[in-house]
């Protein structure tokens, strides 16, 4: 990277955020046709499908060719699991990542060295849109490990001249005084837990408001803006909604920056499409439809075409601050039945396959999802047998605490078990209705909230 000026200063205007669209087309085509080539002569499932359309990478004449190009889906990751769409040779790998998968397989990805010169680029943008520079103390309480969170954003940090605390995740007594002690002027995390994290300073004595934090970086969840307005007002700082997914990078596809008018996609690397999510059939900018995204730089696992589940529009017009690359409206629901608990993503296959490896319960379950105090909290109600539930109570507190267990096990948090008596779930006809979700999550935004714009303090 060339951004640092004498002193350290990083100059967001020399990034590629703010190319004319012309020039920015012209980009994303030659990558495309990178990618592709790359991708055909090297992932086998790639290669098949295009053989089978007929289409090869010399093909591609134009950018809306794009279109000709098939989908992937997070089913190939799984079918293809652990390497199958690898592009690049053991030897050039140098990091792997994986997010929980349906079936108890992780969603795996890999990454060379310009991967990750890439991903900590796309985030160093990303926290100089959100009014970082040099000298800022960042805390990243992201997890770290084959969680993409945690370390996408301490690279990116770092590369941007903040001082990073790695906190990770919990241990918020510790986290406030981290916070309280070494000055943080930026904060990574949840934005569920960072509202947590404002309630234990209030016991505490703490006022948040009183600290030098002036910046919170939150993804890995759906949040509204009622929310952005709580944190906003508890905690005297500006929010930034971040995006990004595994199969992608990571953390810093796109972030809003200080007029929150939508996510900025990195789009000189993340080629955007909205595309209808029942048919596929690709729609005109403006109209809501599901994200797919293709990787035009990506060495080690190129993505063509992903299909992200996430349901959002695209912005053309040049935003407020200057920057020329598309946003995407902010994300409140999925096209899929995938919800997101503290960052975890949780399918209802996932419970099912938990739930019927415990002996003493039938097939009928439900998920209630709530929030409070900021915090999600999922329960899961599950019938038990006939037997069973005419058992001791010891015996119903054994299978309690054994289907708690085999439910953090597989998804990697705790739920709430609720048993339930024999034909006490409601049944269906049609498509069984698993998931009762009653966070909130769909809330229109409010057009008419002033942003809120802090001095640096």
């Amino acid at each position: 990277m060339s951004w640092e000026a004498p002193g350290g200063a990083f100059h967001p205007a020399s990034t590629p955020d703010y190319l004319p669209v012309a020039q920015m087309r012209e980009l994303q085509l030659a990558r495309l046709r990178n990618v592709v080539r790359r991708a055909f002569e090297r992932v086998p499932l790639f290669r098949q499908r295009l053989d089978e359309r007929g289409f090869r990478p010399e093909h591609l004449g134009e950018l809306a060719d794009v279109r000709k190009l098939p989908f992937t889906t997070k089913a190939d990751l799984r079918d293809t699991y652990p390497t199958g769409l690898f592009a690049s040779p053991n030897d050039e790998i140098v990091r792997l990542h994986a997010s929980s998968g349906t079936t108890g397989k992780p969603i795996v990805v890999a990454y060379t060295r310009r991967d990750l010169d890439v991903w900590t680029e796309v985030m160093v943008r990303a926290f100089a849109a959100c009014g970082l520079n040099h000298g800022d103390v960042v805390q990243n309480a992201y997890g770290y490990g084959l969680f993409t969170g945690g370390l996408g954003a301490h690279y990116g940090a770092e590369a941007l001249g903040a001082t990073v605390i790695p906190a990770s995740g919990g241990n918020t007594d510790r986290q406030i005084m981290l916070l309280k002690d070494f000055g943080v002027t930026a904060i990574c995390c949840t934005p569920s837990y960072f509202i947590y994290v404002l309630e234990r300073a209030a016991e505490l004595g703490v006022s948040i408001r009183d600290l030098p934090l002036r910046a919170g970086i939150f993804g890995a969840e759906p949040w509204t803006e009622s929310m952005r307005r709580h944190i906003e007002t508890l905690g005297a700082i500006q929010a930034f909604d971040i995006y990004g997914l595994s199969e992608i990078i990571g953390p810093g596809v796109g972030i809003e920056c200080a007029f929150h008018d939508g996510l900025h996609i990195f789009e000189d690397h993340f080629y955007p499409e909205i595309v209808d999510p029942e048919t596929g059939r690709a729609l005109e900018e403006g109209e809501e439809g599901e994200l797919v995204l293709t990787t035009l730089s990506k060495q080690a696992m190129p993505m063509i075409r992903y299909r992200t589940r996430d349901i959002t529009s695209l912005k053309a017009e040049t935003c407020a601050c200057g920057r020329t690359v598309r946003r995407i409206a902010r994300i409140g629901r999925r096209s899929d039945d995938m919800f997101i608990i503290r960052g975890i993503n949780v399918f209802p296959s996932q419970i099912e396959t938990a739930l019927l490896a415990v002996e003493g319960t039938v097939p009928h379950y439900q998920i209630v999802l709530t929030r409070e105090k900021g915090l999600d909290s999922i329960e899961v109600q599950v019938e038990v047998t006939p037997e069973v539930f005419g058992d001791t109570v010891g015996s119903m507190e054994g299978l309690q605490h054994r289907l708690a267990h085999a439910l953090e096990r597989t998804l990697g948090l705790r739920a709430d078990v609720t048993l339930a008596a024999p034909r006490t779930i409601q049944r269906s006809e049609g498509k069984a209705k698993r998931v009762i979700d009653k966070r909130n999550l769909t809330e229109a935004p409010n057009e008419n909230t002033p942003t809120l714009a802090l001095p640096r303090k």
